[in-house]
């Protein structure tokens, strides 16, 4: 199991949070915590997940089932998510030996716990396979604007080392667009995708044959195990007038969420994947 801190009133012991630190290990702030997870085809993985708080900021990473590498960032400062997906190519089907691609959205307040909680989290039992006691399902997300990483700093300075090796594949909504031009975002960092000019016989992937013909690709990734929300403890009140029940931070509460993107690609060469994930 996993906890943070519990915050201490001055002049009272906290019984709960005394026997909370016990049991789950409440020893010093750390960085990084390393997690096994179990994946939908049943093979166990491990998935690291760093907390920064000096910079304000969460990265996930974990090996998927198909044997992409995810990795998930979560910069608070700029209220912005990346995720970042190393798709290996089929080299028999003269693709590149693996294939990048990044997908930037905006970050909700209340979709993981803080970098500052993260950071003091830590796990009795390290070789223990975790799973979520929440399933958020999947997020369906239609990526029709591009992002210039030239100008990517704007969103999130993360992006470019993130994605430097994306190729071009770097993808936004058109709403996350909109509302960032709104807040004085340049409009040289986006670029407008053929879909939304309206081409004509523009098809999904699986079913367009020519593998040089551009097509509507989509492409599915799963955090299988976060950190999304604060549990906290109450501490009962002591018979006396002025002595009130109060509360204390005593673990987290995980989730898992899957995420499928939606976004043009020029050619289907691209996107050989998406025969099978549909």
């Amino acid at each position: 199991m996993f906890a943070g801190r519990a915050l201490a009133v001055p002049g009272r012991i906290h019984y709960g949070a005394l026997l909370a630190c016990l049991l789950l290990s409440c020893s010093g702030l750390g960085s990084e915590l390393k997690v096994r997870v179990r994946l939908a085809n049943g093979r166990v993985t491990e998935e690291t997940l760093e907390a920064d708080s000096q910079r304000n900021l969460i990265t996930v990473e974990l090996t998927q089932g198909d044997g992409s590498l995810v990795t998930f960032i979560a910069d608070f400062k700029q209220e912005v998510k990346i995720f970042r997906s190393l798709i290996l190519g089929e080299m028999e089907r003269g693709q590149r030996q693996y294939q990048v691609l990044c997908f930037v959205t905006q970050l909700s307040h209340n979709e993981l716990i803080s970098s500052e909680s993260m950071a003091r989290l830590r796990q009795k039992n390290p070789r223990a396979v975790r799973t979520a006691e929440e399933q958020r399902g999947v997020e369906q997300l239609s990526m029709s604007v591009g992002v210039n990483l030239s100008q990517a700093w704007q969103l999130s300075t993360h992006i470019h080392n993130m994605c430097s090796d994306a190729l071009g594949a770097i993808y936004t909504r058109q709403a996350d667009a909109q509302y960032w031009l709104e807040r004085g975002v340049d409009g040289g960092t986006f670029k407008t995708l053929p879909q939304t000019w309206g081409v004509p016989a523009l098809r999904e992937c699986p079913s367009t044959e020519d593998l040089w013909k551009p097509c509507i690709c989509h492409h599915s990734l799963r955090l299988e195990w976060y950190p999304c929300l604060l549990r906290y403890c109450r501490t009962p009140a002591v018979a006396a007038p002025v002595s009130k029940a109060s509360s204390y931070k005593c673990g987290i509460r995980s989730c898992s969420k899957g995420y499928r993107f939606r976004f043009f690609v020029p050619y289907r060469q691209l996107c050989l994947w998406d025969e099978e994930d549909t």
